[in-house]
């Protein structure tokens, strides 16, 4: 993953910069979304490709569900949909084992996830010669949100290090506010200490994090 440096459009097609950045009160309002990113079986614990403690995301993740829900704002979620021989698997050169092959078992969304009937799913990865660890490559995110005229991406999901990060970069560079919900993310780590950076980064980018006290009812 790069490092880049990205900072906010001086003009975006989400609406007033300024506006956007007054981010002081957290509650969720009119201009916000929620994005669950790739809470799928096979990056819980004892999937293919499981994220170390991933399943503790579960509850929390529900419960900011229903909170957007309650206000009627619009929800997103983002899933890995690859090919058998999809660029990276280890078998074609790339670093992760098989994981989230469109249509399989693991590719599904964990059971314990509260599926909202209005939300919409964004499937990402699904040409075999393409990654993407952003929700927003390749996708129609972007032009889904503008559509609904969200200026405030609340972002939860798996992994911290991977593409909840490449997620709020894309987030920024689009233009958007990203609020990251710290106690509904968590860490692949497969280097030591690689979701701590990823936290750390997101702090130098600006990015504002929320928690169950920053959203009352």
């Amino acid at each position: 993953m790069s490092n880049m440096n990205i900072t906010m459009n001086q003009t975006t097609p989400f609406g007033d910069k300024s506006a956007a950045n007054k981010v002081d009160d957290l509650r969720p309002k009119a201009g916000d979304a929620l994005l669950v990113v790739d809470v799928q079986n096979d990056f819980l614990p004892g999937g293919r490709l499981g994220v170390p403690h991933g399943d503790e995301v579960l509850p929390v993740i529900n419960h900011y569900t229903h909170h957007f829900l309650t206000k009627g704002l619009p929800i997103f979620y983002s899933r890995d949909w690859h090919p058998a021989d999809h660029c990276s698997f280890r078998a074609q050169g790339g670093p992760w084992p098989v994981h989230c092959v469109a249509g399989s078992a693991g590719a599904a969304f964990a059971t314990e996830l509260y599926r909202a009937e209005t939300a919409t799913i964004i499937s990402k990865a699904t040409q075999r010669d393409t990654e993407a660890y952003s929700a927003f490559s390749g996708t129609s995110l972007a032009d889904r949100l503008r559509q609904a005229a969200c200026r405030r991406l609340f972002i939860g999901g798996l992994a911290t290090d991977y593409c909840v990060l490449n997620t709020v970069r894309d987030a920024i560079a689009n233009g958007l506010v990203p609020v990251v919900l710290r106690d509904a993310v968590r860490a692949v780590n497969r280097h030591p200490g690689d979701g701590e950076r990823a936290m750390a980064e997101m702090r130098a980018l600006g990015v504002h994090f929320a928690g169950p006290e920053d959203l009352p009812p």
